[in-house]
């Protein structure tokens, strides 16, 4: 018994082990970033190929999820700091009722886009191979933030990861800060 308790608690820590390892690496590091055209709560259609030549802080949100909802002030308050530094700020919602995310939206006073991939078909797109495996593809980059950067490429990418969530965003502005500051 005792050899089966030991082998479950080692097989348990492998595990956990495995999927922290999968969440703190930051994965299409350097990739071009899959291109989307979204139709925003504000009615304009945004393009990924549009916005070149700008840094672009995504985050793909649900009204659900509460490390979504714990991001959310932070969010806006890194839009208010960087938007005169050539940087926008987008929230990707993955397939919700656009009334459901217009509510969102409104408790928390966004004042940077907030865009609907009501298919789940982008969100898909910008998951990872082989992380978190267990969840439908578009699922994955829930409670994700990326930044794009100037030419279109992943220059970060963070996954939900609940041992070191980052609600205030700091390793986000951390490497924005770094990119901002690099002379190209």
């Amino acid at each position: 018994m005792k050899r089966f308790l030991k082998l479950i608690g080692i097989m348990v820590i492998l595990f956990t082990s495995a999927v922290l390892y999968a969440q703190d690496e930051q994965p299409m590091i350097r990739q071009p970033a899959p291109l989307f055209e979204l139709r925003g709560i504000d009615g304009k259609t945004y393009s990924l190929d549009q916005l070149k030549g700008k840094y672009i802080v995504i985050h793909f949100a649900a009204t659900w999820c509460p490390f979504c909802n714990a991001e959310a002030p932070f969010l806006e308050e890194l839009y208010r700091n960087y938007r005169n530094k050539n940087v926008l700020v987008f929230m990707v919602d993955v397939k919700e009722d656009k009334n459901l995310v217009v509510k969102s939206q409104e408790r928390f006073h966004f004042s940077f886009p907030v865009l609907l991939d009501e298919g789940g078909e982008i969100s898909a797109k910008y998951a990872p191979e082989a992380v978190q495996p267990a969840l439908a593809r578009d699922e994955v980059p829930i409670a994700s933030n990326l930044i794009i950067d100037k030419e279109g490429k992943i220059r970060f990418y963070s996954l939900l990861n609940t041992v070191s969530f980052d609600a205030k965003l700091t390793k986000l502005k951390e490497k924005l800060d770094e990119l901002l500051n690099t002379v190209n």
